[in-house]
């Protein structure tokens, strides 16, 4: 019991550095961006870019669809619009998960330390810059604690029977993957956490890209509950989100095997191979969609808008 404790403490851990870090960038970018995002949407190609360059720049894909769907609700930005912008955001929240593949074991009490100084020294863009670089200290730590807890969270007899269930169905893993995403509202954090199982060998590779996989469709609730009221086009944007993910999951299930077999040729660590393979899908799924952006729309307004 104390090691499951121990182990939700690190996924607390890792999703208050995450917000500290997305406050930090936020606070220092948000209304340049918002000015791109109104600006740059004029075409889909323009629109996936700017989802790309925002969602890299904020290290969340959520935070950017919710951004998106309040310039929906201002009606700054349309439904059509924002297509790009969503086939944009799931490219540029696996720059996240390849930046906590690095080893900075070494510096994480000297980025913490550097951090909380210029917090206390009080001004905006210095105390911003002090939330971005706690919050990186606090996800490699939550990183590290990921790997430390896997062994011991195997020994718990549940725990090894539930790894032993994901390792052996796909659907399950991608089932997984959604559920943990839609509680802990973070597809980052469901990704560091599986990249931590895969480090301390508790699961086998395929059932970590199942549980990413899942993980797409499962960050697809924050910008639903966020376009919950705020208008027709608002929620049609969210239900485009969700169609994006589960059609690019239900695409690549029967190449999962495929993908774990090139992820294992791109890279020798596992967390590695796991980013690298997170990049190939989103990039593949938005590329392939895009030049049916408009028709896409048609489908969803035909879907939802009945």
């Amino acid at each position: 019991m104390a090691n499951l404790l121990l182990f939700l403490l690190f996924i607390g851990v890792f999703i208050y550095g995450m917000t500290l870090l997305r406050s930090g960038l936020f606070n220092l970018s948000a209304d340049s961006l918002k000015i791109w995002l109104t600006k740059m949407t004029d075409s889909p190609w323009k629109g996936l870019l700017a989802g790309v360059g925002i969602t890299c720049l904020l290290q969340s894909s959520s935070a950017v669809m919710v951004i998106t769907i309040g310039l929906i609700s201002a009606r700054l930005l349309t439904f059509g619009q924002s297509i790009g912008i969503i086939l944009g955001t799931n490219i540029g929240t696996t720059l996240t998960t390849e930046l906590i593949t690095f080893d900075i074991e070494s510096f994480i009490i000297p980025l913490a330390v550097l951090g909380a100084a210029l917090m206390l020294i009080g001004k905006y863009k210095l105390k911003s810059i002090g939330l971005i670089l706690l919050g990186i200290s606090a996800v490699f730590a939550a990183m590290g604690g990921f790997e430390f807890m896997a062994g011991p969270l195997k020994e718990v007899a549940w725990v090894d029977q539930l790894l032993i269930t994901l390792d052996g169905s796909y659907f399950y893993s991608i089932l997984a993957g959604a559920g943990i995403t839609a509680i802990i509202q973070s597809s980052t954090a469901t990704t560091g956490i599986i990249m931590g199982l895969l480090t301390g060998e508790a699961i086998e590779l395929d059932t970590g890209i199942s549980i990413m996989l899942g993980s797409n469709i499962g960050t697809c609730v924050t910008a639903f509950l966020a376009a919950v009221g705020a208008g027709r086009e608002a929620r049609l944007s969210a239900y485009a989100h969700i169609w994006l993910n589960i059609l690019g999951v239900i695409v690549f299930y029967p190449f999962i095997g495929m993908l774990t077999d090139l992820g294992t040729q791109l890279a020798f660590q596992a967390d590695v191979q796991l980013a690298h393979v997170s990049v190939i899908f989103n990039v593949i799924s938005s590329l392939l969609v895009l030049p049916f952006a408009s028709r896409f729309g048609r489908f969803i307004l035909w879907m939802h808008d009945r």
